[in-house]
């Protein structure tokens, strides 16, 4: 079913994009429909659990996210694995960027394990999704975020039986980080 791009609009231009999309889709039977739909985009990113494997430890974030507090969620903080926006960079250095800057880890080794659409129906965004392995000698400062992009990021080191149980517990809502924590569970073997 191709689709071709009639028109594109700009809504809005402040924190990230907002676009409005006229469209031509042609369905299963071969009839063409005209339809608009908007889609944010706010660009690609990076997102990596940090794994001892010696001690059975993961490094997680916690931070407020306001899109979660305005719906529902209390006090707006997410427990989250160490992401970041790519800015340019290609995925692999962007997450060697993200995991010092969140967390203070300067890590070398990272590996790929898939990518994924996390909001294909409103986001344009796709997410690459890293595992890496974590001592503590590669700990090179406190993490929390820097300064000028205004972050508060709390670093956990948590066993990874107490950050699974998390899902269950309603603690970890985050899907990037639930993905993540269930690759772990069935491959990693913490």
């Amino acid at each position: 079913m191709p689709a071709k791009i009639v028109e594109k609009k700009l809504l809005s231009d402040n924190w990230y994009k907002l676009y409005k999309y006229t469209f031509e889709i042609t369905d299963s039977k071969g009839i063409s429909h005209k339809q608009v739909r908007e889609a944010y985009d706010r660009g690609n990113g990076a997102v990596i659990l940090l794994y001892n494997r010696e001690v059975k430890t993961i490094i997680l974030t916690r931070q407020f996210r306001l899109p979660t507090f305005v719906n529902g969620n209390a006090d707006g903080m997410m427990i989250e694995a160490c992401a970041g926006l790519l800015d340019q960079d290609d995925p692999e250095d962007c997450i060697r960027r993200e995991t010092e800057e969140e967390t203070g880890y300067r890590i070398e080794h990272v590996e790929k394990i898939y990518e994924a659409y996390m909001s294909p129906g409103s986001v344009t965004e796709i997410l690459y999704f890293f595992i890496g392995e974590y001592s503590k000698d590669q700990k090179v400062n406190e993490g929390g975020g820097v300064d000028h992009e205004q972050e508060n990021i709390e670093v956990l080191e948590l066993s990874f039986q107490k950050a699974y149980g998390m899902i269950a517990t309603g603690e970890i809502k985050d899907a990037k980080t639930i993905m993540l924590l269930q690759y772990a569970k069935l491959h990693l073997h913490l």
